[in-house]
């Protein structure tokens, strides 16, 4: 991803920042409260979280944090985002609360620290030239995660076409999915034009 996507990414969340307020789940991108717990519902199927650690990219003010302390319990937890904005609101949200850390970094050039399971909701829904970013990324997430990653896309033959916005065709992300990973679920149908996948290592 070029600095310029990269500097588009962040001029659109300080224009809703601006526009929406710092903290509201708009500012982030999305359109509702709802849409993104239904987001965060199609993560969690990923496992029994309890007592494990995890690493959210792209972690926006820290509410998935918030909604899988509801669930589960014991667990780490590391959220990286490279809007200053973002991590500064999820430090006063939720920086206080137990085995919680909030980090300013590009996950895209950083060297991710290993946890047992990745989170990425929204990361991969931005426009970028470069051929093999979306597979790279999805690559290199799974290299960090010890039993599970987690991800969403939008669906690319719903979504509508968006200036800075992007869908994915499922079965193909799945077909490189199951390249790297022995057992490989889609899970649909709790947004119209999203998808979330869930890769596990050996288990």
């Amino acid at each position: 991803m070029t600095l310029l996507e990269k500097a588009t990414i962040m001029h659109f969340h300080r224009h809703r920042i601006d526009h929406f307020a710092s903290g509201t789940v708009e500012a982030l991108g999305y359109r509702a409260k709802e849409s993104q717990s239904r987001r965060f519902a199609a993560l969690a199927e990923v496992d029994d979280l309890n007592g494990g650690s995890l690493l959210d990219i792209g972690c926006g003010h820290g509410d998935l944090k918030a909604y899988l302390d509801e669930r589960f319990h014991g667990f780490s937890y590391i959220g990286i985002d490279q809007m200053p904005e973002f991590i500064a609101e999820a430090r006063s949200l939720y920086g206080q609360r137990p085995n919680c850390y909030f980090c300013m970094a590009d996950f895209t050039s950083a060297e991710l620290p290993q946890a047992d399971y990745v989170f990425a909701s929204g990361v991969l829904g931005y426009r970028c030239e470069e051929k093999d970013f979306y597979f790279s990324m999805v690559a290199k997430m799974y290299g960090a995660a010890g039993k599970a990653l987690a991800f969403n896309m939008l669906d690319a033959a719903i979504f509508p076409q968006h200036e800075l916005l992007t869908g994915h065709d499922p079965e193909k992300v799945v077909e490189f999915c199951n390249t790297l990973s022995p057992e490989v679920r889609l899970v649909r149908g709790y947004l119209e034009d999203d998808f979330t996948v869930l890769m596990y290592k050996n288990r």
